[in-house]
């Protein structure tokens, strides 16, 4: 299956009531393929917590499995205690012992990828070093992935370590072995408009993958106004942590993403400060994340406004 851009977007305008019903075929097909060896990827957000209720109101018994990483923020993993039949998985490495052998995770994935190589830079992966840095394979051919954009070059020489590794280690990893072990295949609720890697997924493989990584996306096609309006609909509770002013949960100290910051927007860590001033405190100063922005020029601190209107 593949699908064009437009085509993308004629499904991402329809109707809820639509996407409702397309996304409960895929559910089904996606159940009735692995003869319901299947379950849901549960992270307590919102996005996932929409997915839960999908599958459920169809399948009821489905297991959802929870990645205790120990960086969910605390409303999320309360929020995560009320709902019944929860795998909770733990990883083997904790997330400072992450950073401390692999690197901090900055700016995405994609980026922090590239980053370690540069920052490893050896005969074995001179090559690859070489494409990430010039676009240009040795051969002189385009590089099919991406070259590492010219404002990022200051962090190759950073003093300290950088690495996407994290997620695979906390979340990734565990969550393989589980479903492995148990014969089981997961529902995921990512959607194609949260970045641009997960649209070319949804342009190439549609919503459910029975090859490979075999996995079910069936709310790809959605928007984040699919989601809470599927939430205000079905009245369905939610964890707090939405009403506190954060519109993404995922780790608490995960700087991917935050130096995208809009002008008089305050990021992450800034809320963090009032709203989590604990956890603040030791991922600034215990994990060393303090240093890291600085160096990076990204705010961390500072709440020029009342605490009630910020909220």
């Amino acid at each position: 299956m593949t699908l064009t851009l437009n085509e993308i977007k004629i499904l991402q305008s329809l109707p809820l009531d639509i996407k409702i019903k397309k996304t409960k075929l895929r559910i089904q097909e996606f159940y009735r393929y692995f003869g319901g060896d299947v379950c849901v990827a549960f992270s307590g957000g919102k996005d996932s917590t929409v997915l839960l209720h999908l599958v459920r109101s169809i399948y009821p018994d489905v297991p959802a499995v929870f990645n205790d990483t120990g960086l969910e923020y605390p409303e999320v993993r309360e929020f995560v205690k009320t709902i019944d039949n929860v795998v909770t998985l733990k990883p083997e490495m904790g997330f400072k012992k992450v950073i401390e052998t692999y690197g901090y995770p900055v700016v995405s994935k994609n980026v922090a990828m590239q980053l370690r190589f540069l920052q490893n830079r050896c005969p074995k992966n001179e090559k690859t070093c070489v494409a990430y840095l010039t676009g240009i394979k040795q051969d002189g051919t385009p590089f099919k992935g991406h070259k590492l954009a010219p404002k990022w070059h200051y962090l190759i020489d950073a003093p300290f370590k950088i690495s996407e590794q994290c997620c695979n280690i906390m979340k990734k990893n565990p969550s393989y072995k589980y479903y492995k072990e148990n014969g089981l295949h997961p529902y995921v609720g990512t959607m194609a408009e949260n970045s641009e890697q997960r649209k070319m997924v949804f342009m190439r493989i549609g919503c459910n993958n029975f090859t490979g990584n075999m996995q079910s996306k069936p709310l790809s096609p959605w928007m984040e106004k699919d989601i809470w309006n599927y939430i205000n609909q079905e009245k369905l509770p939610y964890s707090k942590i939405y009403d506190m002013g954060y519109k993404n949960t995922g780790c608490m100290f995960c700087m991917f993403g935050v130096h995208m910051r809009k002008t008089n927007e305050f990021n992450r860590f800034q809320r963090m400060q009032h709203t989590h001033p604990k956890q603040y405190s030791y991922c600034m100063n215990q994990l060393g994340l303090k240093e890291i922005l600085k160096y990076m020029d990204i705010p961390y601190e500072g709440m020029p406004i009342k605490l009630s209107e910020f909220l």
